[in-house]
């Protein structure tokens, strides 16, 4: 993901909004039944990471790569669960540090690194992981193939891929953002090297996914990140009909 320095500095206050924001927090988390203290980005429900985990097949000790992490809750909870090590990376310094602050609180000592790095480039040795998530981000991939060819060869052979993410109910709907019609996983997984490529649909997240943006929609005296997620809700229940949330893994040969 290659940002000019305005757009980069708009995600910097973004994430500092949000860390600002326990209303904001606590919205997300009653909609997709996450833990109040648990710091996500991303719209993705507490059973959808349990199966992002099982997908994994982490190792134990095994190396997590958890790209475009924003504030690193899903990371954090998936090595936890696996007893992995983890690296975050983002192209944010600001939500860098925020991750790092959350790694440190919630996994040993030593369990948890957090870098600057993007999509296309995350600054990793090659064939380094044991497994590589990336939730709700791939998209800003210019084109998401170029994402998945990074991701492959971040991951070693034998190592797990698993994404979440939107693609179009119909493609040529001139109401789905550009970058959403770009994806087609199921189309570039093989393309960039992947086998036991897996593409699901999941409604139930898609349902939770609706909830986030009622009750965001709907909450009063809204506080700047609010007012942000208030403004993407309005947005994201016009067009809801027009996206289906799609789940996929991999695994690099």
């Amino acid at each position: 993901m290659t940002l000019e320095k305005p757009a980069a500095a708009y995600f910097d206050k973004w994430y500092a909004d949000m860390a600002a924001s326990p209303a904001r927090d606590a919205i997300i988390a009653r909609a997709l039944g996450l833990p109040p203290d648990h710091q996500v980005t991303g719209i993705l429900t507490w059973p959808g990471v349990a199966e992002l985990a099982e997908e994994l097949r982490l190792p134990v000790d095994g190396l997590l790569l958890d790209i475009a992490c924003g504030r690193g809750g899903y990371g954090i909870e998936v090595a936890r669960r696996a007893g992995a090590r983890l690296v975050g990376v983002d192209f944010s310094p600001v939500v860098v540090e925020h991750a790092r602050l959350a790694g440190a609180a919630w996994l040993p000592a030593g369990r948890a690194e957090f870098q600057v790095g993007t999509l296309l480039a995350a600054g990793l040795p090659t064939g380094v992981a044991d497994g590589l998530m990336c939730v709700d981000a791939v998209q800003f991939g210019e084109p998401p193939l170029a994402a998945l060819l990074e991701f492959r060869r971040l991951l070693s052979s034998g190592g797990r891929l698993a994404l979440t993410c939107w693609e179009a109910v119909d493609p040529s709907d001139g109401r789905v953002p550009p970058r959403i019609r770009a994806v087609d996983l199921a189309r570039d997984l093989p393309q960039a090297g992947f086998v036991d490529v897996e593409v699901h649909d999941r409604p139930q997240w898609r349902e939770a996914e609706r909830a986030v943006w009622q009750a965001a929609v709907a909450a009063a005296d809204p506080d700047a990140a609010v007012r942000s997620l208030q403004e993407e809700g309005r947005r994201s229940l016009e067009q809801f009909d027009s996206l289906r949330r799609v789940f996929a893994t991999a695994t690099a040969p």
